[in-house]
């Protein structure tokens, strides 16, 4: 098989961090679990991904945190799956390792000013390092599709910011539009469905700032001659 014919990613479902930030500061993030809206969120996800997986295998590549393998045993996909992969690639953006919520919160603002995709975390990582890490689990995913046993279609258990960048990699994305993307919501499904030769976008990123993919840093807004 070449490729699959559906690519799903999906965001962990709520953890307590999105409720409650300080724990940062005592937990290590990859340790971060679920709560239980985020199991139902969760549980409520594998519905959907049952329907479209209608019946045909699947090859999960799970990012390492406890939330994404918590959202993935949620799914309740059963023997559906082919095969589980740790991807280590597919984490979340790398921020610090004990977080002080007050000093992430300055950060986040320098963030906001600086750029999302450009901006790096003391003790941390840019979204452009992220963009790296993914790129280079697509040339794994092109490798595992040349195979000829591989399953019909392909599940990555993974991030907010990680799926959009997974899209920005594969569609070709300028860092203009992907500044103007919000992350989507907790246990949120997103899908490349293989149409042809190429893959389409079941459901666009909302946006909290009007961009196309091919604006470039010469249409910003605030772009001084």
């Amino acid at each position: 098989m070449s490729a699959p014919r559906q690519i799903i990613m999906i965001r962990h479902g709520q953890s307590a961090a999105n409720v409650d930030q300080t724990i940062y500061n005592r937990l290590p993030d990859y340790r971060i679990p679920l709560t239980e809206l985020g199991v139902a969120q969760a549980r409520e996800a594998g519905e959907q991904v049952r329907r479209q997986l209608d019946g045909q295998k699947v090859r999960v590549y799970v990012s390492p945190y406890l939330r994404a393998y918590q959202t993935l045993e949620a799914l309740n996909l059963g023997d559906l799956v082919e095969t589980i992969m740790e991807e280590p690639r597919l984490r979340e953006q790398d921020w610090a390792n004990f977080q002080n919520p007050s000093e992430i919160a300055d950060q986040k603002e320098l963030r906001n000013a600086y750029g999302h995709f450009f901006y790096r975390f003391r003790e941390g990582e840019s979204g452009s390092d992220v963009y790296d890490r993914v790129s280079s689990f697509m040339e794994t995913l092109y490798r595992h599709w040349a195979r000829p046993d591989y399953a019909p279609n392909t599940l990555l258990v993974t991030h907010g910011l990680t799926m959009r960048l997974f899209c920005m990699r594969w569609f070709h994305w300028s860092v203009e539009y992907f500044e103007s993307l919000n992350n989507p919501g907790n246990a949120d499904i997103r899908t490349l469905l293989k149409d042809g030769p190429r893959y389409t976008l079941d459901t666009a990123f909302e946006q909290w700032t009007a961009a196309v993919p091919t604006n470039t840093v010469l249409d910003a807004p605030d772009h001084i001659w």
